[in-house]
């Protein structure tokens, strides 16, 4: 994220523990070419900046901040992002044509309607272009006001050709995300903080889902929120290889799954 974007967040999660009584400390706060450095030496072949806005007018800004980011490290997808505003359509447009190949709504930040009016043009657009959409659109950390797997169900119903990546495999209303995955075929899961010890605590996973997972093989994704962790980064992975769902399924999850939903959204 830019800079003084990346010290709000941190100042966010600083804040958090006092609130929640759980420290949330920060595993990664170092300076930005540091941070890449870590990735690279981990064997991270791609990766994106997930930017999004909390209010109107930001979007744009984030977008171009995004695509320059792009454009000076090679192995950064290019991302971009949108809030429901009059312009999100037309810079939606922009960022699809020059080269965005991933997109991020974040329902909780922003706290919008992904139903609002203003992005029903986005989400077709997306749609259409078969751009994945990775959305943070479930009740953790904190429940928002439309948070939770109805407005954006809403969204697939009315857009069912959208790709979209539910953040968090829909933390903490697993069964109902993972029913949109079913219903949708273009619906994909993050595997974002889920299985973590520091998520197994207050919003844990249901065994009794996990023979879904493997049922959605092609279609559950890496997601770690590196730099933001209260772990390292290898905590993610380690959680994902206890579940025991096999080679197959791990290895779809770290690498051919995310890398053909990126692959397809570039035409390639």
């Amino acid at each position: 994220m830019p800079k003084n974007v990346m010290d709000k967040v941190w100042a966010y999660f600083d804040s958090v523990g006092p609130l929640t009584g759980v420290d949330w400390p920060i595993a990664y706060r170092t300076e930005e070419q540091d941070r890449l450095a870590r990735l690279r030496a981990m064997g991270v072949l791609a990766f994106p900046s997930l930017v999004y806005p909390h209010r109107p007018g930001m979007a744009a800004w984030l977008n171009t901040w995004a695509a320059d980011f792009a454009a000076r490290e090679a192995d950064v997808i290019r991302t971009a992002t949108f809030y429901p505003e009059p312009e999100a359509a037309a810079y939606v447009r922009d960022a699809l044509d020059s080269g965005a190949r991933l997109f991020k709504a974040h329902v909780q930040v922003g706290a919008y309607d992904p139903r609002d009016p203003l992005l029903d043009e986005v989400w077709g657009q997306l749609a259409d272009a078969g751009a994945p959409v990775v959305v943070h659109c479930g009740s953790g950390p904190a429940p928002g006001e439309f948070t939770g797997p109805g407005p954006f169900g809403d969204v697939l119903a009315r857009h069912p050709g959208l790709t979209a990546v539910i953040a968090h495999l829909g933390m903490p209303e697993y069964a109902d995300f993972l029913a949109l995955a079913e219903r949708f075929p273009r619906v994909h899961l993050d595997t974002t903080m889920a299985f973590t010890d520091f998520a197994e605590v207050g919003m844990p996973f249901p065994p009794a889902l996990r023979p879904r997972l493997l049922d959605l093989a092609g279609r559950v994704v890496l997601g770690s929120d590196f730099p933001n962790t209260p772990h390292p980064y290898a905590h993610q992975l380690e959680a994902l290889i206890r579940l025991d769902l096999g080679d197959y399924w791990l290895r779809g999850v770290l690498h051919d799954n995310g890398n053909r939903l990126i692959s397809v959204a570039h035409g390639e």
